[in-house]
């Protein structure tokens, strides 16, 4: 049997195992722990299939943990899913020693198994960048302001050294994701397009959008079609610095990101430094094709996206930024991480999303 396959199975039989035996003299029924749950037998039953186990989303193995905290979940009432506050220090304690042990086994059950569609035999195919054969992927890139175009001697397509690459934005980015798609998917075409230069083919691909909605008109398209509790505001002439908006149950919550001034010698004596970015990542469904995705890494400064795509090609990180997505998020349509990016002598660095205060906001549909 795989190694995905076990590990599976040893989560469906711990499952099985405190449904059966949780409480001496009572045995709690799948359609018991099903209206509890809110989900139906046939999903409860997935969940403890030794032969074909199905993994219990994140949320419902947190209502579980919380049931079989307190043997009251069955005796006082209807079967239900206490409150935290309804729970005792003692329950509080069991609840905590489930979830941790359900954590744990569902990671290892998502580390050993490839996500769906993933390009298998890719040396990194539980890569959140990897996509099936044969699918194009399409990179999109904003192009540079036409004043900022003008001091750029290569990127004039009358010019004998004409390079197209100097014509967009984000390049740092661009170079580290480009050359991380290609690895990953070896049998899958890999394109960069500028957002102004797109075919009907490009926007039906799997989409990767680099860069914010000031010089990205795709981004601020998808953005908006997706309808996420997150907006970029780059109002850049205002006296308060750009931010990213979080609505989240009727209030809205900026997030900006953090300029020191710093005196050096010389006529100007003062210059702004950026210590920390904020940056957006989202997946989700393509808008212009239901069957493919879209990817925004999205910053209010270039680090920022650097830092956004950096968090999942990153050798030191991706690994544990991977495993966090999915299982926060592996149930879920689409999801986005609004994330910290710290700046270091003007290097972007990779946000560990493992660490709390790197996450400063996450939704799923």
């Amino acid at each position: 049997m795989a190694r995905g396959q076990d590990a599976r199975r040893s989560l469906a039989e711990r499952l099985r195992d405190l449904r059966a035996a949780r409480w001496p003299g009572l045995r709690v029924k799948q359609s018991e722990l099903a209206n509890a749950l809110g989900v139906s037998v046939p999903t409860v039953s997935s969940w403890e299939s030794l032969t074909n186990p199905v993994l219990p989303p994140v949320r419902h193995l947190e209502s579980i943990a919380s049931f079989y905290a307190s043997r009251r979940s069955m005796t006082e009432g209807a079967p239900h899913v206490p409150l935290p506050a309804d729970l005792t220090g003692a329950e509080q304690q069991d609840r905590d020693g489930l979830w941790g042990e359900f954590r744990k086994m569902r990671s290892a059950a998502l580390r050993a198994t490839p996500p769906k569609g993933a390009a298998v035999g890719s040396p990194l195919e539980s890569d959140l960048w990897s996509f099936p054969d044969g699918k194009s992927i399409v990179i999109v890139c904003a192009e540079l302001p036409g004043d900022m175009l003008k001091e750029v001697r290569y990127a004039d397509p009358h010019d004998p050294d004409f390079i197209r690459l100097y014509r967009m934005a984000d390049l740092d980015s661009l170079f580290e994701l480009h050359g991380h798609l290609r690895a990953v998917n070896p049998h899958n075409q890999v394109d960069v397009r500028r957002a102004t230069n797109l075919t009907n083919d490009d926007l039906s691909s799997h989409l990767v959008i680099l860069g914010g909605v000031d010089w990205n008109p795709l981004a601020r398209s998808v953005l908006h079609r997706l309808s996420l509790p997150v907006r970029q505001v780059t109002d850049w002439a205002a006296k308060k610095l750009p931010y990213f908006e979080v609505t989240e149950d009727g209030e809205a919550k900026r997030f900006s990101p953090r300029l020191e001034h710093l005196s050096e010698p010389g006529p100007e004596g003062v210059r702004e430094v950026l210590t920390e970015d904020v940056a957006l990542f989202v997946r989700a469904a393509n808008p212009a094709n239901l069957a493919t995705t879209v990817t925004i890494c999205n910053g209010m400064y270039g680090n920022g996206t650097y830092g956004a795509v950096r968090a999942l090609t990153d050798a030191r990180f991706r690994d544990q930024n991977s495993t966090y997505v999915r299982e926060r998020f592996e149930d879920s349509a689409e999801f986005c991480i609004l994330t910290r990016v710290r700046i270091i002598e003007n290097l972007g660095m990779t946000p560990d999303w493992t660490v709390a205060e790197n996450v400063l906001f996450e939704w799923s549909r």
